[in-house]
């Protein structure tokens, strides 16, 4: 580890990563997510992080306690056992365990970088409540790279790349091959090269006739946001050497099986916070604070990943396989071809158009007006303030950023809203957010009859407010507004979305146009279960609705038509078959007796979203992936 080597100053970025990891930590703990009074004194510093990083943290601890307190329990009958943590950085595992009376006949030995280690024996020693969990130190019996030692506590200092060295130092600090032993790898082989990692897997399986091995890592780096992942860790100098040759749980998998596990285990965390976390402790989690990044929360856990694998362990250490789960993905995905998209040709400059949470909504067959969401302005990721219009003219689009009057306190940047078109100049703004809770009410739009014809930079939108704005049906965000007709009158069908009240709304309103008053019609059949992020789209008068995020936060697939009926309307379920996949936040359009999903979110890790196609006569539901021509 000399100043001068090559590897360096990527090994000063990795070693950044896990002082942040205990940063994060700290923050969820703080926050109720777990419990662990120890990391506290082992993160020195304090922050404050976000409610996604604390689901992250929180998930990821859930899964290494869930995995080691497994093995413990499995092996207590066993005279002495072994974890071994690799890459600890300033992990209180030991601390926790230790402090619940789980360590009877179990030593734990954590490796990392020469310096972490010595700084966190310092820690230790000057810290009163971790000093006096680990008891007395045998300092005379300190190695070389041994930094501290206690009776069932050893920390040492070697790099994880350089295997002779750390198999050495291993067998000096005690470490015994032929006990049960736990080998814990916790976001730290990726950092390795692949042929040192898998070098490390091989010895373990190898070395040690009753082996346990843990894993938790990143995965699909070939999706957009696999490859914003890749991009931030490269930033920080830590690139992320497995992804390419491991891209998946198959890939891990089979990588262990080839390196001598006998059994080998792997999912993704959606499917491990859904299986393996009971629904109560569920509930508790999505309670604790104001939470509305469910799109980012389900990717980050369809990107990372909990592998177990073990030889020679009777019985076999399976925790991942309990026989109370049950498996959330609802069949699996089946594409049967490719649409064909081409990418639309802008002529002109503006920002501002990557954006999510927004609203796009089309004003006249050639204007589409977007407004809200969040993205980025003047270099800055926030809410957006601008609203952006796509004008097409002669067989190409024009963009362009939309001057807006009255704007001060009437939009006050929302997002999760809806925007429908009443005529070719007057929209209605329903609902949003700022805040994870504070929802708004309504809002008219106003822009001129003559948008076709304009540059897009001389659009101007005058933002017009309701009396009363407020009215507590429009105090709503991810919700749908959909024009359903009535005995030949044409009404806004307002359905579902969340409230800072309610985390999922089932409740619906018919807002009678254009004075925007609300209607009383009588409404018959099985009422869908409450839903936000779904898709709604107007057919024969109806609307149609379409997946959407349940109260226990996991995707819906079912499908209603609200049809006309004689006295009002009737819920109808659309049976498909097979069976819709579960999604949300997608959009829907009717093309031909056919109703079109596209995008969105669903709990497949190994694919992306594309377009789903139900057939709505017969109900056929086929899924095409998307082909971007240039």
């Amino acid at each position: 580890m000399g100043r001068g080597r090559p590897g360096a100053p990527r090994d000063a970025a990795v070693q950044g990563t896990g002082g942040s990891s205990a940063i994060s930590k700290c923050s969820a703990a703080e926050r109720g997510y777990f419990e662990d009074r120890f990391l506290r004194l082992l993160a020195g510093r304090r922050r404050r992080r976000a409610p996604l990083v604390h689901r992250g943290y929180y998930i990821r601890a859930r899964a290494v306690d869930h995995c080691v307190q497994d093995f413990l329990l499995k092996t207590q009958s066993y005279p002495r056992t072994q974890i071994l943590s690799l890459g600890a950085g300033f992990d209180s595992l030991y601390f926790r365990l230790k402090d619940m009376g789980l360590l009877h006949h179990t030593v734990m030995y954590e490796v990392d970088f020469p310096n972490v280690a010595c700084q966190k024996a310092t820690l230790i020693k000057t810290t009163k409540e971790l000093s006096a969990l680990v008891g007395d130190t045998e300092g005379e019996r300190l190695g070389v790279t041994t930094a501290f030692s206690g009776e069932d506590y050893k920390l040492l200092g070697v790099d994880l790349s350089e295997l002779s060295k750390l198999s050495t130092a291993l067998k000096e600090a005690g470490l015994d091959n032929e006990v049960p032993t736990l080998f814990i790898a916790e976001v730290v082989l990726t950092y390795l090269e692949n042929s040192r990692s898998d070098a490390l897997i091989q010895w373990a399986a190898e070395h040690f006739s009753q082996a346990c091995f843990l894993l938790y890592e990143q995965m699909h780096p070939e999706d957009s946001f696999g490859r914003v992942m890749q991009q931030h860790f490269s930033q920080l100098n830590s690139a992320l050497h497995s992804l390419s040759q491991y891209p998946d749980c198959e890939a891990q998998q089979r990588r262990f099986f080839e390196k001598g596990w006998t059994e080998c285990s792997v999912m993704d965390m959606n499917e491990f916070f859904t299986c393996c976390t009971p629904e109560n402790e569920q509930q508790r989690v999505q309670s604790l604070e104001p939470f509305d990044e469910y799109e980012e929360w389900h990717l980050k856990c369809s990107h990372y990943f909990v592998l177990t694998a073990s030889k020679g362990m009777e019985p076999s250490w399976t925790p991942l396989l309990s026989s109370t789960t049950v498996p959330h993905h609802h069949g699996p995905v089946r594409i049967v071809g490719s649409i064909n998209a081409l990418v639309c040709e802008v002529r002109s400059e503006a920002s501002g158009l990557r954006r999510y949470g927004h609203h796009s909504a089309l004003i006249t067959p050639n204007v589409i007006l977007t407004t809200g969401g969040f993205g980025e302005e003047n270099g800055q990721h926030c809410r957006m303030r601008n609203f952006h219009v796509l004008i097409k003219h002669e067989g190409y689009w024009k963009a362009g950023c939309v001057k807006k009057e009255n704007h001060d306190k009437r939009w006050d940047e929302r997002l999760y809203h809806t925007v429908s078109c009443l005529s070719s100049s007057l929209a209605l703004v329903v609902g949003g957010r700022t805040s994870p809770n504070a929802a708004l009410g309504m809002l008219w739009l106003k822009f001129p009859k003559t948008c076709n014809d304009s540059d897009p930079n001389d659009i101007t939108v005058e933002l017009v407010s309701l009396q009363p704005a407020a009215e507590p049906f429009a105090l709503r965000w991810r919700h749908s507004t959909t024009e359903v007709i009535f005995k030949g009158e044409k009404y806004l069908f307002i359905y579902g979305g969340r409230s800072a009240v309610q985390p999922v709304l089932g409740d619906w309103y018919f807002l009678h146009t254009p004075e925007i008053s609300c209607a009383v019609i009588p409404v018959e059949g099985p009422v869908p279960e409450g839903r936000h992020s779904h898709s709604a789209c107007s057919w024969k008068g109806g609307v149609l609705i379409a997946g959407g995020l349940g109260a226990a936060e996991q995707p819906l697939g079912s499908v209603f038509f609200l049809r006309e009926a004689e006295n009002g309307f009737q819920w109808q379920t659309v049976e498909t078959h097979p069976p819709l996949i579960p999604r949300y936040s997608h959009t829907a359009h009717v093309h031909d007796g056919k109703l079109l999903l596209v995008g969105g979110v669903w709990l497949h890790s190994f694919s992306v979203p594309g377009i789903t196609v139900i057939d709505l006569i017969t109900g056929l539901c086929l899924d095409y992936t998307i082909s971007v021509a240039v």
